[in-house]
């Protein structure tokens, strides 16, 4: 990507992408927090110009089931700092991994989890919680969304794709994708298929889980049928591409889902 002779950041990168025809974007607060007093107004004024919707990805350092409770009080304090920074220039999601099972029971980590969960402040924005790839990780589906039914200020993220690759390769279908749908329907409501936060993309995965992220075209994901699916239960919210041809990746699902 380029903007001239610019350095590209977030602003300039909002702009880049509502040229190209995209309209969201998932901050990096993975490794470090970058949205500082430095430049959230140069953010906040791209977002207002171009209409733009801002989510963003938490801390890869989060496990509200960690050993040390220590450890847990860094995990939520790190969930708070990107939620306030997201805030500050009027993103709306706030998308996390929960967490690890770790040597715990699965009850024993979801009871750990749930608890801390429970610690966090509304900030204005919403609490994404992630589907996640990989079966050491906390985040079935199922566990997802029954955290989203116990505590109100928590909302879905589902990564088709990390479903995809935890259970190694298990949706290859549309009747698949329409089973996930109809399982958040069931439990949760329809209303909560009118505001939902999504992501997809390539990957290569191993009886595992998850491995990495690869382009669309070079990954055996049915991103066709899961749009198809998308689109017949009417879903509205956002939809972000993963994998190392973001953009590519991004207009390849637009430009599939306007000709379904």
């Amino acid at each position: 990507m380029g903007d001239g002779n610019r350095r590209m950041n977030y602003a300039t990168g909002i702009r880049y992408l509502r040229s190209v025809g995209l309209d969201a974007m998932e901050l990096l607060f993975v490794r470090s927090i970058n949205v500082t007093d430095n430049n959230k107004d140069d953010i906040l004024e791209a977002k207002k110009v171009d209409n733009f919707y801002l989510s963003a990805h938490a801390s890869y350092y989060i496990n509200l089931n960690a050993d040390d409770k220590v450890k847990q009080m860094q995990s939520v304090k790190r969930i708070m700092d990107a939620a306030e920074a997201l805030a500050k220039v009027g993103g709306r999601s706030l998308v996390l991994h929960p967490g690890y099972y770790m040597n715990d029971s699965k009850e024993r980590a979801y009871s750990d989890i749930k608890r801390n969960l429970t610690e966090l402040p509304d900030c204005g924005v919403d609490f994404r919680l992630e589907t996640t790839g990989k079966g050491s990780q906390f985040g079935t589906l199922e566990e997802l969304v029954s955290l989203c039914k116990e505590i109100s200020s928590c909302k879905l993220c589902i990564d088709f794709s990390h479903i995809h690759g935890r259970s190694n390769g298990g949706l290859k279908k549309y009747e698949d994708f329409a089973g996930i749908l109809n399982y958040i329907q069931d439990n949760l409501g329809a209303q909560v298929l009118k505001d939902m936060h999504i992501h997809i993309g390539g990957i290569k995965y191993s009886h595992k889980g998850e491995k990495n992220h690869v382009p669309l075209l070079e990954s055996d994901f049915n991103f066709r049928d899961c749009l198809r699916a998308l689109k017949d239960f009417n879903v509205r919210g956002c939809v972000i591409a993963e994998g190392p041809l973001l953009e590519k990746d991004a207009l390849l699902l637009k430009d599939t889902f306007e000709k379904l």
